[in-house]
């Protein structure tokens, strides 16, 4: 895609800013909705639970586990309304039992987190406005019609760029919040439980391909080309009438057409943004006290920037997060998911849960938010996973303290638990929950009691967006991303180097912020050491530009292969690699070949159709600056031809990976994709390969023993969350410099001796040192 956008890199008075391009994506421009203050939910840490949505048990029994709730030390609950079940019939409005519930958390001084299910919409307005229906791509059309949020919610939901279905919805968001809002002890409104369509997974193919939203498309289009013209001296085509431009729909392959790039562009970060941005919008106008609103993801597609733009849609972004569940984020790519395992299985699995599930996710959710939001775990796993007849295994206390506490180590600074007590309808039964069908107590629900409780009496830190901050960033670009996800025989490869590079980093004990190409104007980018860039194969010129001069004034720009080997429209650049991107690296391809994967494997290459296309399973050997250390070659190897750059990398006697100096930094580009051994073919040359790259870069480990450790800071107070990855117990000194107590979460001391603290944890535990 062509998104062109502005940098400003501050060192001392010195100020860079670029022009933005005329092609920029129009709807990026000033739709920002009016901001609510937050501070209100950062001066507290809230501990919070879902309690109730359609169909619910006995108000009762509801009111009952408020107060067990309330008992224990929670200050908040969720309730989930249901557009079908309180509007169903058009203009009648029931809410009483959310204002029941409301009053009833008022008066034992509980917050309340209203979260929002318009995707469930009523019968009434697909019978009014027959043609709200969402399409698929083969033209059938899509509606949920029970009044139940399973499955998923009522997803894919009406088609809103139909003008009947967004004034209804619209309609029922203002009379909701009219009557809600009345209630002070309401803190926040969630517009979107897990944002997203789902379609694929739903109904087994792409939405919508209704005559409204080709209609919304060919006018974004408009906007953003201006002319029929333009957009064919892009897009390399001949249209003459705007009405013939539309999405492929006769194959199920993607084949990263540009038609088609720029449709799920559309749909993803223009559609979706403005019903997020709409839904804030009357919330804003109806709510006096204007209270915070965010919605949250359920899954996220690492290497996407689409959740920077709804994050900024509304007042922040907020994530599910169920560790033992395996949904999201599995790939069937993974070691773990092979059956291999360098540990047991047991702790593969386990450390899998904390990384996969918490960290990486929390850690793209941070980052992916502005500076000073609010990072909330919206739905965070408080029982076993049930789906219908499968029911999974029940939460210890020992996971549940290390889910939290993992958490908090990425800058979470509040967790509300899916759900209280357990479900009632067959497809969740007995899931989920902190409590069981019976009983007023779970060894689990004691455990995130106690553990919160803790949170609470430190929320000065833990409530406050106090994230020690980072020293490398991992480059994201939407437009990269949308090619790549419309590729055939290899699209998921950016997502996976993606994450594989979160892993290495996070094993490395390295701290890891992501940065999408959007927002490189908010960001100062020389706070950063190093910036990464996993499977660049697509990028616009003057973004180049952009990072050229982050390497100009001090960074490292490290770039896996094929860098810039497609235009953001969609076509090969000639000499497989653009000229900005040639001019940075100083360096021009000279092959691209794939290799095979160890022992046979067939996890991401295709079967060859004959001979010689690939090469056999070999690593990259280290020179110069990287002497000494070896990676793995992993998809493709890429030899180069050296223009003012110097080798760093070598497969045989070519040159596989070159870095040239650049004012005061470096652009690094490796010939192949590091960030796959993350999690796929693991092995000891890889991490250290890193280690030693990063060591180039002047980026150092927190802590250079086995336990990983991440910082929270405020002035005068500091957190360490301290992780034993390893199968065994471990014992280690941590330094803690000039600070004059210790004590752990739970206000146990703990020794200082020369600026020094010991600390023993067992295989898999996570702890909590406070400094002051």
């Amino acid at each position: 895609m062509k998104n062109l956008y502005k940098i400003s890199l501050l060192i001392g008075t010195a100020i860079f800013t670029s022009c933005i391009s005329n092609n920029q994506d129009k709807s990026q421009d000033s739709k920002i909705v009016r901001k609510a203050d937050l501070d209100k939910l950062n001066s507290q840490f809230y501990l919070g639970s879902h309690l109730a949505r359609e169909p619910m048990p006995s108000m009762e029994e509801l009111k009952k586990d408020m107060e067990t709730l309330k008992k224990k030390g929670f200050n908040l609950i969720k309730l989930q309304e249901s557009w079908a079940i309180d509007e169903p019939l058009e203009g009648q409005y029931n809410f009483s039992k959310y204002e029941e519930l409301i009053a009833h958390a008022k008066s034992l001084d509980m917050y309340v987190y209203l979260g929002l299910t318009m995707e469930q919409a009523p019968a009434w307005l697909f019978e009014k406005y027959p043609d709200c229906r969402m399409e698929g791509r083969s033209g059938r059309t899509i509606m949920h019609e029970a009044q139940a949020p399973i499955p998923a919610d009522g997803k894919p939901g009406p088609c809103f760029d139909h003008p009947g279905a967004m004034e209804a919805h619209l309609k029922f968001i203002e009379k909701l919040i009219e009557t809600l809002g009345k209630y002070d002890n309401v803190l926040v409104w969630n517009t979107w439980q897990e944002v997203g369509y789902w379609s694929e997974n739903m109904v087994g193919e792409r939405v919508c391909y209704c005559d409204n939203t080709m209609r919304a498309f060919r006018d974004w289009l408009k906007e953003k080309y201006g002319s029929l013209e333009h957009l064919n001296n892009e897009w390399n085509t001949n249209y003459l009438d705007w009405k013939y431009v539309k999405p492929n729909r006769d194959h199920k392959r993607r084949m990263s057409l540009v038609q088609d790039v720029y449709w799920t562009y559309f749909m993803d970060n223009v559609k979706i943004t403005d019903v997020l941005q709409k839904r804030a919008e009357v919330i804003r106008k109806t709510d006096d006290l204007n209270r915070p609103v965010f919605c949250h993801l359920g899954s996220w597609e690492y290497g996407s920037g689409k959740d920077w733009n709804w994050a900024r849609a509304q007042d922040f972004l907020g994530s599910s997060s169920y560790p033992a569940s395996n949904w999201g984020e599995f790939d069937d790519w993974d070691d773990i998911n092979n059956g291999v395992y360098i540990t047991s299985k047991k702790h593969e699995q386990l450390k899998n849960e904390i990384w996969r599930m918490l960290t990486l996710r929390f850690d793209y959710l941070r980052s992916c938010n502005t500076p000073g939001s609010p990072i909330w775990s919206a739905e965070f796993q408080g029982g076993p996973v049930s789906t219908g007849f499968h029911k999974g295994r029940v939460p210890s206390k020992e996971d549940m303290r290390r889910w939290m506490l993992t958490s908090i180590g990425t800058g979470v600074n509040a967790i509300s638990f899916w759900v209280t007590r357990a479900e009632i309808m067959i497809h969740e039964t007995n899931g989920f929950s902190l409590l069981d069908s019976d009983g007023d107590t779970t060894p689990r629900f004691e455990e995130a009691s106690r553990v919160g409780k803790a949170l609470i009496k430190h929320q000065d830190i833990f409530a406050k967006p106090s994230w020690g901050g980072s020293d490398v960033a991992i480059f994201v670009n939407e437009g990269n991303y949308q090619i790549t996800n419309n590729m055939l025989n290899g699209g998921k490869n950016l997502e996976f180097s993606t994450r594989g590079w979160h892993r290495l980093f996070w094993e490395a004990n390295i701290p890891v912020d992501f940065i999408e190409a959007s927002v490189l104007d908010e960001t100062d980018l020389l706070k950063y050491k190093a910036i990464v860039m996993p499977f660049p194969i697509s990028i616009s010129d003057e973004l180049v530009e952009k990072l050229s001069t982050y390497v100009e004034l001090g960074g490292h720009l490290i770039s896996e292969a094929a860098i810039a080997n497609y235009s953001e429209n969609s076509y090969s650049n000639r000499g497989e690699i653009s000229e900005a991107a040639k001019k940075l690296f100083g360096s021009k391809p000279s092959s691209f070949t794939m290799v095979k994967e160890p022992n046979g494997g067939h996890r991401w290459s295709p079967w060859e159709r004959t001979w010689g296309e690939f090469l056999e399973p070999t690593s990259l050997m280290g020179k110069n600056s990287l002497e000494g250390v070896e990676t793995m070659a992993n998809v493709y190897i890429q030899t180069f031809e050296n223009i003012d750059s110097r080798p760093c990398l070598y497969y045989e006697d070519e040159i596989a990976g070159t870095v040239r100096s650049h004012g005061k930094g470096k652009a690094w580009l490796l010939g192949t994709f590091i960030g796959h051994n993350g999690t796929a073919y693991r092995n000891d040359d890889t991490p250290e390969f890193v280690k030693k790259l990063m060591g180039n870069c002047d980026v150092l480990p927190v802590h250079s023993g086995e336990f990983l450790v991440r910082k929270r800071k405020i002035e005068g107070k500091e957190a360490l969350i301290i992780t034993n990855p390893t199968e065994h117990k471990i014992t280690e000194s941590l330094q803690v410099g000039d600070w004059n107590t210790a004590t752990d979460l739970f206000d146990v001391p703990i020794a200082i001796q020369n600026r020094n603290i010991d600390l023993t944890l067992d295989s898999l535990e996570v702890a909590i040192v406070i400094l002051q």
